[in-house]
């Protein structure tokens, strides 16, 4: 197994600041690595590829690693674990590290028995860490513990001092165990030991930790991570993580239960409302539009279900940059995932957009064609000369006319909240899609994602309606985050295209018929209402029917689970499109839009 990987890495790394050109490459063989170990190829999980310009060996021991663990322990159990331990007051940058060595010391000698190789990938990997971060690990007690580890992995037995040397004993006593219970009982003794002697005094025993209800984690006032900015992993990462959690325990909820759910608030004092601001600016980016053009538009759409509620107009992180920070790398990440899809699709998305495309210039072609109509005045018609004094028809002549060729504007709105995570790259790639069609053809068009936190909602331009082409590729920055008020961002939408002087205006939305925003009660709130379940379906069916009323044509585009298809259908009637497979994008997608282009007057 080592010399397969020594063969993989000579073929495809040379020097680390090449990173970059073979970054695809170098992450399809540390996934595929990860899938193999497991044995389970649905993995989606976040795995070291910025190690492979230290070295290899990190990425690859990582990738083993993690896959392994998902083989033989319950991933899930632990990570909640890790989210209630931090609700409780744990602190994140030790947790996480206590986890790391634990989860290695439960898995290497399992999986070293299967595949020999690992050991010996297992102590490169050490050595490298050893040499490029000793002075930041030996910054910190924990992170002397783990030198000693990493020491006695490559070098054989080192001599350490009592107290870490019984630290580093918890961690062997792993080897041997099946129970994922063993691995979180090590962990939470090490980090009350270690970490924080009065944890159990101030906050709770293991049990109280793990009695922690996902509702209650989704109820919890996330104000203190406001104050670091530079947290390994962010409020929306946390958010989503908890959001997930709660959807796989769903089938096991009530009906009743589930509404109660949904019905939960989040409270936010006012001193953390004040940092909402800076906090939306800095894992977003800067908005580009000015103070005051920002409070008109807030007069003007946010207005009854959406009283108390703002909106933010940005090009989002990569493009406006306040501070690079966890999200603007998770962004970069995102990015690199969706670019990655696009690669693996190229050829099906490039037939969906020259069958898209076709669809529509077949259909302009007609709509600018002339026809000849009987008329009181042009080129006279022998044939009808007899009328004259026997009838009151006095449309003696036929007259050739252009057909009407009036201008289309297209907006393109996409739900980029956190619900559509599972299908991000999928979701890019569909945007992407139309809006090459319509680039080809000519047809002006504006592609936006939204998302909703606290009580903004972030509309994030990937493209405006006279961008060139090239602009097209910047919707692979799309990311799912956080909550989505569709009501809302569909009534920001339909105002932008009003400001447009084409005739014919449509929008498409592509969403998950879910729309679900965690309240935010803010000192002297107006609206404390909920959206979520029947009333914000409701709500955004009623914004849909007033688009409609103005003559811009709307179609949804169902990106979602199936138990979600009846809200879809209720929020946009039969002008609503089931995406299945991806084949098949362009062709329902087309004649929906073929329709508006012959059916126009």
């Amino acid at each position: 197994m080592e010399r397969e990987k020594r063969n993989e890495q000579e073929e495809i790394w040379t020097e680390p600041d090449e990173f970059e050109d073979y970054r695809y490459e170098i992450e399809n063989r540390v996934r595929n690595l990860c899938w193999t170990v497991s044995g389970d190829y649905s993995l989606n999980l976040k795995l070291d590829t910025v190690s492979y310009t230290k070295s290899p060996y990190i990425s690859l021991y990582d990738a083993v690693k993690q896959g392994a663990f998902s083989r033989y322990f319950d991933r899930d159990a632990f990570g909640l674990y890790l989210i209630k331990k931090l609700y409780m007051g744990a602190d994140e940058q030790p947790l996480t590290n206590l986890a790391q060595m634990a989860v290695d010391s439960a898995v290497y000698r399992k999986i070293s028995e299967e595949r020999p190789g690992v050991l010996e990938i297992r102590k490169k990997a050490f050595s490298d860490t050893l040499d490029y971060d000793f002075s930041r690990l030996a910054s910190m007690y924990i992170g002397q513990i783990k030198i000693s580890m990493m020491q006695e992995a490559v070098r054989g037995q080192v001599t350490v001092q009592s107290r870490m040397r019984k630290a580093m004993e918890l961690f062997k006593s792993l080897e041997g165990t099946h129970d994922v219970m063993d691995i979180i009982r090590t962990v939470d003794e090490l980090y009350n030991w270690l970490v924080d002697p009065y944890f159990e005094r101030n906050h709770g025993s293991l049990e109280k930790v793990l009695s922690v209800t996902l509702e209650e984690l989704k109820e919890f006032s996330w104000k203190e991570y406001l104050e670091e900015e530079a947290r390994e992993d962010d409020l929306v990462q946390v958010m989503n993580r908890i959001e997930q959690a709660v959807t796989q325990t769903a089938e096991s909820e009530t009906a009743q239960e589930k509404k109660e759910r949904r019905m939960k608030k989040v409270l936010v004092d006012a001193e953390a409302a004040s940092k909402m601001y800076s906090y939306i600016e800095l894992n977003y980016g800067r908005s580009y539009l000015t103070p005051g053009e920002q409070a008109r538009i807030n007069r003007s759409i946010c207005r009854g279900a959406h009283a108390d509620c703002s909106m933010y107009f940005t090009d989002g992180i990569l493009s406006g940059m306040v501070k690079r920070n966890y999200q603007y790398e998770y962004a970069k990440r995102a990015r690199a995932d969706n670019l990655r899809t696009y690669g693996h699709n190229t050829r099906i998305a490039r037939r969906n957009i020259e069958q898209l495309s076709d669809m529509l210039r077949r259909s302009l072609v007609v709509r600018g064609e002339r026809e000849s109509v009987r008329s009181e005045y042009g080129t006279i018609v022998p044939s009808r000369l007899w009328k004259l004094g026997r009838s009151r028809d006095r449309k003696l002549f036929d007259r050739d006319i252009k057909k009407d060729s009036s201008e289309f504007v297209v907006h393109v709105l996409i739900d980029a909240s956190g619900s559509q995570k599972g299908r991000q790259s999928l979701v890019a790639l569909q945007g992407f899609i139309i809006s090459e069609a319509l680039s080809i053809v000519g047809i002006p068009h504006r592609v936006m994602g939204f998302c909703t936190f606290w009580d903004y909602t972030v509309m994030q331009r990937f493209r405006d309606y006279d961008d060139p082409r090239e602009a097209n590729k910047k919707i692979f920055e799309f990311f799912a985050s956080s909550n989505n008020r569709d009501g809302l961002a569909i009534r920001a939408a339909a105002a932008s295209l009003r400001e447009r002087p084409e005739e014919n205006k449509v929008l498409i939305v592509l969403s998950d018929g879910r729309p679900n925003d965690i309240i935010v009660n803010r000192p002297g709130s107006r609206n404390p209402a909920p959206y979520a379940g029947d009333y914000a379906v409701r709500d955004t069916a009623t914004e849909v029917r007033k688009v409609r009323a103005e003559g811009i044509s709307v179609l949804g585009v169902f990106a979602g689970e199936e138990q979600d298809l009846m809200a879809e259908r209720r929020i946009f009637g039969r002008d609503f499109a089931y995406i299945r497979n991806i084949m098949n994008f362009s062709g329902v997608v087309g004649l929906y839009l073929r329709r508006q282009l012959d059916d126009t007057p």
